[in-house]
């Protein structure tokens, strides 16, 4: 079955699956039961096409999918997802040296003050990975 062939429900299920281990299972429990009758279908939406559609795709690893991802949140400041994504980031197995190094190439390329903000919330959360490891 060729991906244009998958039932919505398939690639739903798909990304739920990938959007589970990536993210863990238990954010992402919380984030499906947690959401309103209101913000069902964003859910549904991102849970489809982001995980279900580009994320189980074969063309790139997870780990650069990752930071690619930081590289955007940071470029978007939605502080939120960069931790969400940080955290992701070292499930896919990124280094913190990887994720140093995509941070301080977006103050480059996006600005300082928005580079500073992804370090403080990167640096907080992989701080929280040491004192639980």
């Amino acid at each position: 079955m060729t991906d244009h062939q998958k039932t919505h429900q398939q690639t739903f299920e798909e990304g739920l699956a990938v959007r589970r281990e990536v993210l863990g299972a238990s954010h992402v429990d919380a984030s499906m039961q947690a959401t309103s009758d209101f913000a069902r279908p964003i859910q549904e939406l991102v849970t489809e096409y982001c995980w279900g559609a580009v994320w189980t795709r074969d063309g790139l690893p997870r780990k650069t999918r990752s930071l690619i991802n930081l590289a955007m949140l940071t470029a978007l400041n939605r502080s939120h997802e960069l931790g969400v994504h940080v955290r992701g980031a070292l499930t896919n197995g990124a280094t913190e040296a990887e994720i140093q190094e995509v941070l301080l190439q977006t103050a480059v390329y996006v600005g300082v003050p928005a580079a500073l903000e992804s370090f403080r919330i990167a640096d907080g959360i992989l701080q929280e990975q040491r004192d639980a490891g």
